[in-house]
């Protein structure tokens, strides 16, 4: 009954449409697979980030945004935020004594950026090798590194999660440059096996251009995994170590993508100053050695149709289906590039946003990795955010229940494009394809080359679809902003934003 009166009462609201039928509910599965087979066909080569089939997808989805009818946004251009990439190759040659020990590249250390270099010289240890005027904390201080190599623990003194060690890296080699060093080498403690690191970073990488003023430090910069026993232990207490180390020069190539981008005006003349933002990534991890996975001669193509055709199909109805009805609240769609780097694209979009995020009051993300339960959608980060009503009455018409996250351990809520904009204080909600475990069923498919668009469950895809448009009409027209849960590790992030 609650749910009966909660529909009776949006269709009051928001007026009647085709005799009380909303656009979400004339989806039809020819209208969602179509989307499916084109972006995940082969064609498209695994849409692997600032690729050809990364580029033809962004192309679609622009092309769809224009022709329902979506505005441009300020500072976009046309329906596109650039999104500046670089492709990294490490340098292939190098080798690292410390006294008469000699450690091996790939096994032992390994060196990411930086000019050739061939040099003898001491070893010194700079704590994390930052400084910050605003709190006056300086590593340097009283500390002469002039040609000497510094190690430096992992992460700045106030963040050693993955996300700080990996940011901080552009800093610690300017600290180290300005201050004459010849090469600045983190110490390995990052929460994941060092194997993995090596398989990542140790060939051709992309990440994020470091600037595009031209003068990022070319200092070498690397991370050493610590041995036993531990020569770094004796530097930090102050010992002097010799050390020699040589390295070829690695490589640096700018590789240009694109987040896409549009808007719908709300109707409320006091909420379309609010903005919902709807995110899922379109990107993925391309073809062969790319993938990351088993290929064959006969099939090397990692196509993503669960990861995340699931996720951008979703995006593109829900495009039709609000534009044909607009809710009361503005509506960013949001569809981001380099999410399988590690979540970039939205990260970019965060710390750039094309509207300021003090106006995006709720973030509603879509992403996948499988299904094994057709019966729901699965939501992640229902505890910070009170809104499990909603999420109830957006799935309940389309015969879908809502599953909480069954893998707390996999931390999922970190690992979406939700979690850029939840840094900055968002309130968001990721909902995915329901999983009650990860057993064959999804793991046949994750980062597979069998993930292509003849493996899909269309009916299932339908309904999904019709639940995330229908969810995202909820938010976009429930009086009230979504907000953190009193006393959520986020909840002082949103109070700063939203100037609480």
């Amino acid at each position: 009954m609650k749910r009966l009166l909660f529909l009776a009462g949006m269709f009051l609201a928001i007026g009647a449409y085709a005799q009380d039928v909303l656009p979400e509910m004339q989806f039809t599965t020819s209208d969602v697979e179509a989307h499916m087979r084109f972006l995940a066909s082969d064609e498209l080569e695994g849409r692997r980030t600032g690729s050809r089939g990364n580029n033809v997808a962004a192309r679609y989805i622009a092309s769809w945004f224009k022709a329902y009818g979506l505005q441009t946004v300020p500072g976009a251009e046309n329906y596109y935020q650039p999104v500046p990439f670089e492709t990294v190759n490490v340098p292939q040659q190098a080798t690292l004594q410390i006294e008469q020990t000699n450690f091996t590249s790939g096994k032992d250390f390994l060196f990411l950026s930086g000019d050739a270099v061939d040099v003898k010289t001491t070893a010194v240890f700079a704590n994390y090798g930052w400084v910050d005027a605003t709190t006056g904390h300086d590593d340097y201080k009283k500390l002469n590194v002039k040609g000497k190599v510094v190690f430096v623990l992992p992460g700045t003194p106030d963040d050693q999660s993955p996300q700080a060690i990996f940011t901080a890296g552009v800093r610690k080699r300017q600290l180290a440059a300005e201050r004459g060093a010849v090469a600045v080498i983190e110490l390995y403690r990052v929460p994941f096996p060092w194997g993995f690191f090596v398989n990542y970073f140790g060939g051709e990488s992309i990440r994020l251009a470091e600037a595009q003023t031209g003068n990022t430090p070319r200092i070498l910069y690397g991370f050493f995994k610590e041995p036993s026993p531990n020569p770094i232990l004796e530097i930090q207490n102050g010992k002097k170590l010799k050390i020699a180390l040589k390295a070829s020069a690695g490589s640096i190539v700018p590789l240009p993508s694109q987040n896409v981008i549009g808007v719908l005006p709300g109707t409320d003349p006091v909420l379309k100053n609010e903005y919902i933002l709807l995110s899922a990534h379109y990107d993925h991890v391309g073809m062969g050695k790319q993938g990351g996975g088993a290929y064959s001669p006969q099939d090397s193509i990692f196509n993503g149709a669960r990861d995340n055709g699931f996720g951008t199909v979703s995006l593109l109805a829900t495009v039709k289906a609000l534009t044909e009805n607009p809710p009361a609240r503005s509506v960013i769609f949001l569809a981001v590039t380099g999410e399988e780097l590690g979540l970039l694209g939205s990260r970019y979009y965060a710390e750039n946003p094309l509207i300021p995020l003090e106006k995006t009051v709720f973030n509603l993300n879509t992403d996948a990795a499988g299904y094994n339960d057709t019966t729901n959608v699965m939501i992640v980060g229902i505890q910070h955010v009170p809104v499990r009503e909603y999420l109830e009455q957006g799935a309940a018409p389309f015969g879908l229940g809502i599953l909480d996250d069954p893998l707390p351990e996999q931390n999922l809520f970190v690992r979406s494009d939700h979690f850029s904009f939840v840094s900055k204080g968002v309130p968001a909600i990721f909902i995915t394809p329901a999983i009650t475990e990860f057993d064959e069923e999804v793991t046949k498919y994750y980062h597979q080359v069998t993930d292509g668009p003849e493996t899909i469950n269309y009916n299932y895809l339908l309904k999904y679809c019709q639940a995330f448009a229908h969810t995202a009409r909820i938010f976009a027209n429930m009086p009230e902003r979504p907000f953190w849960v009193p006393g959520s590790e986020y909840e002082s992030l949103g109070k700063a934003l939203y100037n609480k």
